[in-house]
């Protein structure tokens, strides 16, 4: 009887657990959204006016839909912040957020954009 109390007490333990790594999962994205989108876009809208051309016109039809590439996954929009250096490694280490940023690759991956070898 001991045994199967001992068993059910850990298992209400790592449910809890599982509970407040999940809702730390859930304020990072959020962290995501709030934090870093602003700057991601200003950084896409800047980034498109200083390389303007005639082969490459980036319009405002051009932005509209890299921003909404970038913008429609939480996986791509931290992707673009750690690309244009808006954010770093070391932030998600300090932050306590590196752990939730793998997850969050590894779970939108096939969101991701395809990796280039240089």
């Amino acid at each position: 009887m001991q045994i199967i109390a001992a068993l059910a007490l850990a298992s209400m333990v790592w449910l809890i657990w599982q509970l407040i790594k999940a809702k730390r999962f859930t304020r990072f994205k959020q962290k995501i959204e709030d934090e870093l989108k602003e700057k991601v876009i200003a950084s896409i809208i800047e980034e498109m006016a200083e390389k303007r051309s005639d082969i490459f016109p980036n319009n405002d039809c051009h932005q509209a839909a890299t921003i909404y590439y970038w913008c429609q996954y939480k996986s791509r929009l931290l992707h673009a912040a750690l690309q244009r250096e808006i954010i770093t490694e070391q932030w998600l280490k300090d932050s306590g957020n590196l752990r939730n940023a793998q997850h969050l690759f590894y779970v939108e991956s096939k969101y991701l954009p395809p990796r280039t070898i240089t």
